[in-house]
């Protein structure tokens, strides 16, 4: 049974378009929304964000968060190594 469903998914996936490829491919990324503190840490510097209301994305094969935060009025695009990161929920 597994033998065939896996010949199916196959046959399928090779039929699909590159944009669809795409989509598949781009399952394995995932996103937290909600309030979340992130911290980076290297060394001794340490770096802390606050996103409120929005969403938090981890991308595990590029090894990346990404997430948009308001500091001084601006709202700026942030992204930081998954390995020297910690999020905790508000």
């Amino acid at each position: 049974m597994k033998y065939i469903v896996l010949v199916m998914l196959l046959l399928l996936a090779s039929g699909c378009s590159e944009e669809q490829q795409n989509r598949i491919s781009r399952l394995g990324v995932s996103w937290m929304e909600g309030d979340y503190r992130v911290t980076f840490y290297e060394g001794s510097h340490k770096k802390e964000w606050v996103v409120i209301g929005g969403k938090v994305t981890s991308d595990p094969q590029k090894g990346y968060y990404f997430f948009w935060v308001k500091e001084g009025g601006k709202k700026r695009y942030i992204q930081t190594p998954i390995a020297r990161t910690v999020i905790e929920e508000l």
